[in-house]
């Protein structure tokens, strides 16, 4: 008895369905078209930057007579003597010095108090714990603004008002309630099983949590010190507030450069582009964590 094959058409390849236009079109995009888009996206992304920069590399002289182009047909223009003169500006080199010491400990406070709520909140057992975290979630709603009229009340009070200190108490406090939140939902994640392992051998809650949840929290602890960070670091309304004129950040400094000298160029451009290259450096030196905190919260 002969046996008949049910495959239509002639030869042993399967017959391909018709694939619709945008399957087409998606097709054909994903190789050197999409590459070629993507990559004038982030040029056209970068062009500011990129103006600033060869601005801060002109004399004031070429910055008034033409546009930040003009040195891609005459590169003699570059020279470095703005950020020579920068160095030399003490308001300006206070004030980076200043941001360091106000962003720094405002990150390293909310990333050690964070992590420590966060694994409360998480695996600890406590009276009213989730009503306390609900009030934490509450907090996340409230907005700088309001707080800054009786925050600077109580601030004179106590006497750290446009102080250095009463700066970083500010970011500390606004930037706790959503440490907690993004920690204690990364670190309920961790599995049960695992720390009732270590539980087992003896570990404490100390030891629980500096030997097993903070190196498993890596990726999620990364990703908030790379947000607090740069939320510090570029803040000016806070520090406009509540800093003085010995403890203003670069961006307060470069504020009342503008207001004092009016168009002086060839020291706000200079200025504005170490402020925002300190930052980009620090996120891209820390990006694959922040990849991978932004990564394991998107699956988990």
């Amino acid at each position: 008895m002969t046996t008949i094959s049910s495959t239509a058409g002639t030869g042993d390849a399967p017959v391909k369905a018709k694939q619709s236009l945008a399957t087409r079109v998606a097709a054909r995009t994903g190789g050197g078209a999409l590459r070629v888009f993507l990559v004038l996206a982030a040029l056209f992304w970068l062009m500011p930057t990129i103006g600033l920069l060869l601005s801060s590399l002109r004399s004031p002289g070429d910055i008034a007579a033409s546009g930040w182009w003009e040195v891609l047909t005459a590169p003699a223009q570059l020279t470095t003597e703005n950020y020579a003169d920068l160095l030399k500006n003490e308001a300006i080199t206070d004030s980076l010095v200043s941001t360091v010491l106000i962003t720094v400990p405002a990150t390293v406070l909310v990333v050690v108090i964070g992590a420590l709520a966060g694994y409360a909140f998480a695996w600890m057992e406590f009276p009213g714990r989730d009503w306390w975290f609900m009030v934490v979630v509450g907090l996340l709603v409230v907005p700088v603004q309001v707080a800054l009229v009786p925050v600077s009340e109580l601030f004179g009070v106590i006497g750290i008002f446009e102080t250095t200190i009463g700066v970083i108490l500010f970011h500390v406090a606004f930037g706790l309630p959503f440490a907690i939140f993004l920690l204690r939902n990364f670190f309920a994640e961790i599995p049960r099983e695992l720390l009732e392992a270590a539980r087992l051998d003896g570990a404490g809650e100390i030891r629980l949590f500096t030997r097993v949840v903070m190196p498993l929290g890596g990726p999620a602890i990364a990703s908030l010190g790379i947000f607090q960070f740069l939320w510090v670091w570029n803040d000016m309304l806070v520090a406009l507030i509540f800093a003085d004129s010995e403890s203003a950040p670069i961006t307060v400094a470069l504020q009342r450069q503008v207001r004092q000298f009016g168009n002086n160029i060839d020291v706000l451009a200079p200025g504005a582009f170490v402020s925002m290259i300190i930052p980009l450096i620090v996120f891209f030196a820390f990006q694959r964590q922040f990849v991978s905190g932004v990564m394991a919260g998107a699956v988990k």
